[in-house]
Parts: C-alpha cells; sequence; structure tokens
C-alpha cells in the first residue's frame, strides 16, 4: 500500500531582498528626513558620550584607554549608543511605514510614540545587546541569532505598546524566521560599523585640521546617516512578519498613528 505524505502548507518566505530594496529605497526617497530623524538622537547621545569620556575619544581624535577603571566610561559610552540606535529606530518605524505607503512625512506625529515609549525601547535594547554580547562570549549561541530573536522588540513596543514585554513579543514574531533575519543583522552591523569607522577616521582628519567643533558637526551628520539607514530595517521586518503571521497589512499597523 502506497503512503501518500500530507504537508502543511509552505512557509511564506521573509523577503531579504525585498526587504533591502525598500530600505534603500526609502532611505534615498526620504533622505533627509531619514538624517534628520537620526540626528536628533546622536547630537544627544554625543553629547553624552562626550561627557563621559571626552568629544576627542568621540569623534576619534584620541585613542581609547582600556586599561583599569577607564573601561567604565567607555562601557556607559556604548550604553548611550545602544540607547541612542534604539530612539532612532522609534523615531524611524513611523516614517518607514509612511513611506512604504508614498504618505508625505509627518515629522511631528513621530515624536510623540517614539518618546512615549522610550523607557521600555532603551531598557529592552540594553537587554537585547547584553544578551547577544553574552552568547557571543560563552558561545552558547550566535550572538547574531540572539540579535535576531530581539531585532523587532523596538517595533513591537511601539506599534503595539507592549512595554516591558517587547522581548516576548520580538521572540514570538521572529519564531521560524531567525537565520533569514541573521542575514539582515549582519549586513546591518556591517553598515554600522563602516559609517561608524568612516565618520571617526574623516572627523579626526578634519578635526587636526579645522578643530574640534567642525569635526564633531560633522561625525554626527555622517553617523545619523549611518543610524538612520540600519534603524529602517527592524520596521520592514517587523511589518512584513506580521503580515506573514497576522494577515496584518502596512496600513493596518500605521493607522496606530492616525
Amino acid at each position: 500500500m502506497t503512503e501518500i505524505a500530507i504537508s502543511g502548507p509552505a512557509r511564506l518566505p521573509l523577503g531579504i531582498g525585498s526587504i533591502i530594496g525598500d530600505t534603500f529605497s526609502i532611505f534615498f526617497r526620504r533622505f533627509l528626513a531619514v538624517t534628520f530623524i537620526a540626528l536628533i538622537p546622536n547630537v544627544i547621545g554625543i553629547l553624552l558620550s562626550a561627557w563621559s569620556v571626552g568629544l576627542s575619544a568621540v569623534v576619534g581624535m584620541e585613542k581609547p584607554d582600556f586599561s583599569g577603571i577607564d573601561t567604565i566610561p567607555y562601557t556607559i559610552s556604548m550604553i548611550v549608543n545602544v540607547a541612542v540606535y534604539a530612539v532612532a529606530t522609534a523615531l524611524l518605524v513611523q516614517l518607514a511605514y509612511d513611506a512604504k505607503l508614498q504618505r508625505p512625512v509627518r515629522l511631528g506625529r513621530y515624536f510623540g510614540p517614539a518618546f512615549s515609549t522610550a523607557l521600555p525601547v532603551i531598557v529592552l535594547s540594553v537587554a537585547a545587546m547584553l544578551l547577544s554580547i553574552l552568547a557571543l562570549v560563552f558561545l552558547v549561541v550566535p550572538g547574531l541569532w540572539v540579535m535576531a530573536v530581539f531585532s523587532v522588540t523596538v517595533p513591537a513596543v511601539v506599534i503595539e505598546r507592549v512595554g516591558f514585554r517587547g522581548l516576548g513579543r520580538s521572540a514570538e514574531l521572529t519564531k521560524e524566521y531567525r537565520w533569514p533575519i541573521v542575514v539582515l543583522a549582519l549586513l546591518s552591523l556591517l553598515c554600522q560599523f563602516a559609517f561608524g569607522w568612516g565618520a571617526q577616521y574623516l572627523a579626526a582628519i578634519l578635526g587636526t585640521v579645522s578643530g574640534m567643533l567642525p569635526a564633531a558637526v560633522f561625525y554626527a551628520v555622517v553617523a545619523a546617516v549611518g543610524t538612520g539607514l540600519t534603524g529602517l530595517p527592524a520596521a520592514l521586518i517587523y511589518a512584513r512578519l506580521r503580515e506573514i503571521k497576522e494577515g496584518v497589512t502596512v496600513d493596518q499597523i500605521a493607522a496606530v498613528f492616525d
């Protein structure tokens, strides 16, 4: 007797190519808005990091000293950078959906929802970063995989108002799609490294010629461009996962801001 294998419906793909394409499309079509939105938290982050480690270290004119207790200011600066990226992503979530729906930029409507959820967004983003580092150090699981698990925490908090349950919501949404998200996370990290290193390298050169203030301004702008580019994919991944798993469309997601 012949056995007939019965399989369930095929799992829909995440669509890495589409997410990358949409990211660059939104980034270039709304370049000024994306950069401006990312610039605000970046400037705040630079000021806080300058208070911790000094402005010359922030813009790359001074090499960091990781000996002894001096690691504490640089740890604070790293946490500040994570917080800046989280807040910038929270702001970019709404812009990404407006751009995808061909709506005009509505800057005034982006700040309220982002800042009202800033505390859980920052705390959970720092927690996810620490979990990723621990996973990488102790080789329990790859750090990038942990990043993928928690990759849509910020959109979940901003859109669904799940508060400190954001990590769990992200883990739920990313289940069965984490390895494709790892690819996107790796690309995002490479972009962040390229912009971060490039901003510091060029700002350090500019600083030796024109002084600290022009170097700091240049660094802030280039860092904002990098933050804008790498902050958009989280919103697009979240929207795609909601579409695949729950049948929710982008216009329905964006409706929470209307």
